[in-house]
């Protein structure tokens, strides 16, 4: 066979993702998708299939197996697809029909593309990826890129912003919430990862962000960190490998006492030391525990000091976990490096929970901190356990970052808004409920302005006057 597979197997992740079958010479006889990568592969070699003239060609001819994981099937759907366009694997079915199989149509023509599933390709200016073999897993890829691209799915730019706007899928092009220039950005990025090209894409969008910030637009800067951070972690509330060997392997390598069936993550988040908040997400059993997450409103620290507001965090929830009786968690996860970890663990220990173990990720390097370790752990960036740990603590980052983000949105419509004559509570909720942004009202005519319920002229005359004196 001239491989030895029982280390190549050893060597391959639980998690979902592609994995790629190569001869002696490194060319690639086969690409493959799957829910758990060791399971699939092993099953190759380890489990009696129908005999196969073709399959007994190719496991002949394995001399390694690479993959790349993934955060879900759909991702990896889309992966194998531009990774079988790239190579052209001879072992590898081809659709003879590719009618019958679905695809992703990109509509370039469109002034605003759109990106839908259709089995019907026509020479109109598209860009068509595929063919997908499961439309189940295609469903849910499409569903996961609506929530990081956030382009129009309308057949037409409608008036008004749709409720897609509000949940934060679309940028809003109907309403000039986005230029075309910015909107076609975007769609390069979703090119670039329909193409399979996830880490050029994370690279693009890393200088972006960087460029943005130089130029002192935050705005900008922040919605492409988010998009960062989705791309990242690509939340979807589980895991799809077996539970209880990476809750052991996770136990081993931490040294801890039994497997972390609940887990609790912190992140902090401020810009400038304006509306510094705190978040703190719940994994349990496996699965994000959304009902048990909590916000934190820094109260006692003025300016930057990500330690200090660390510290107040931690304070405030396990005091309420003592008061309350609360179940303690298995393991505590900080957004952070040694100094972040040396803070949780000193308002740990004050609060006579030493007995509870924590640890510290930091982003530069992705190294696991351990409060008894000088040196860090350094996992393999395709081990499952680093992955797991990265996933949480992502989804802790985001939840911070979108908290933070409210309230410096409520700062800045409630400060505007309040100071024109005839805005009250209602009215507030009512023009943003209809434009959507305070960017909106501003650039709205008289009679945009009179369309929304509560607006009189001469409350809508208030509003034009107002924003024309700034």
């Amino acid at each position: 066979m001239g491989i030895d597979i029982k280390t190549e197997i050893k060597n391959l992740p639980l998690t979902c993702g592609v994995y790629i079958m190569k001869d002696p010479a490194g060319e690639v006889l086969y690409v493959g998708k799957a829910g758990n990568i060791k399971k699939r592969v092993s099953s190759y070699f380890y489990k009696k299939y129908v005999p196969s003239a073709r399959l007994d060609a190719l496991i002949s001819k394995v001399a390694k197996i690479e993959n790349i994981p993934t955060t879900c099937e759909g991702e990896a759907l889309i992966l194998e697809s531009s990774l079988i366009k790239k190579y052209k694997p001879r072992y590898n079915v081809e659709l003879k029909d590719d009618k019958s199989y679905p695809y992703l149509k990109l509509t370039l023509a469109e002034t605003y593309p759109r990106l839908f599933i259709t089995r019907k390709m026509t020479d109109d200016g598209s860009r068509y990826f595929g063919p997908y073999t499961n439309v189940k897993l295609l469903r849910e890829a499409t569903y996961m890129i609506k929530r990081i691209f956030s382009l129009r799915v309308c057949n037409k730019l409608p008036k008004h912003v749709c409720l897609n706007y509000y949940l934060r899928q679309c940028v809003g092009p109907c309403v000039g919430n986005i230029d075309k220039t910015g909107y076609d950005e975007i769609v390069k990025e979703l090119i670039l990862f329909l193409e399979g090209k996830k880490d050029a894409l994370l690279e693009e969008l890393t200088k972006r962000m960087a460029i943005a910030s130089a130029k002192l637009n935050f705005e900008e800067a922040a919605r492409i960190r988010n998009r960062i951070e989705a791309l990242s972690a690509m939340v979807r509330g589980k895991v799809k490998f077996n539970f209880k060997d990476i809750l052991e392997e996770l136990r081993q390598v931490l040294r801890l006492e039994k497997p972390p069936m609940r887990i609790e993550a912190f992140d902090i988040s401020n810009f400038a030391g304006d509306q510094s908040v705190g978040s703190m997400i719940s994994f349990y059993n496996m699965k994000f525990d959304r009902a048990l997450y909590r916000k934190f409103k820094i109260k006692t620290v003025d300016g930057i000091d990500d330690y200090k507001m660390m510290r107040e965090v931690i304070s405030r929830r396990y005091r309420r976990v003592l008061d309350e009786k609360l179940p303690l968690p298995d393991l505590v996860i900080i957004d952070g490096g040694k100094g972040h970890l040396s803070t949780a663990k000193d308002e740990l220990d004050k609060l006579g929970l030493s007995r509870v173990p924590v640890i510290g990720i930091a982003k530069e390097f992705e190294h696991i901190y351990l409060p008894d370790q000088k040196e860090p752990l350094k996992l393999p960036r395709n081990s499952s356990i680093l992955q797991l740990i990265q996933r949480i603590r992502d989804e802790a980052h985001r939840f911070a970052i979108s908290y933070h983000h409210l309230l410096r949105e409520r700062e800045s419509y409630h400060s505007e808004l309040d100071a024109i004559e005839g805005i009250g509570e209602t009215r507030k909720r009512a023009l943003l409920r209809h434009f959507g942004a305070l960017e909106n009202i501003k650039k709205a005519r008289m009679d945009e302005l009179l369309q929304v319920k509560g607006i009189t002229k001469k409350v809508a005359k208030e509003i034009a006057s107002y924003f024309k004196r700034q």
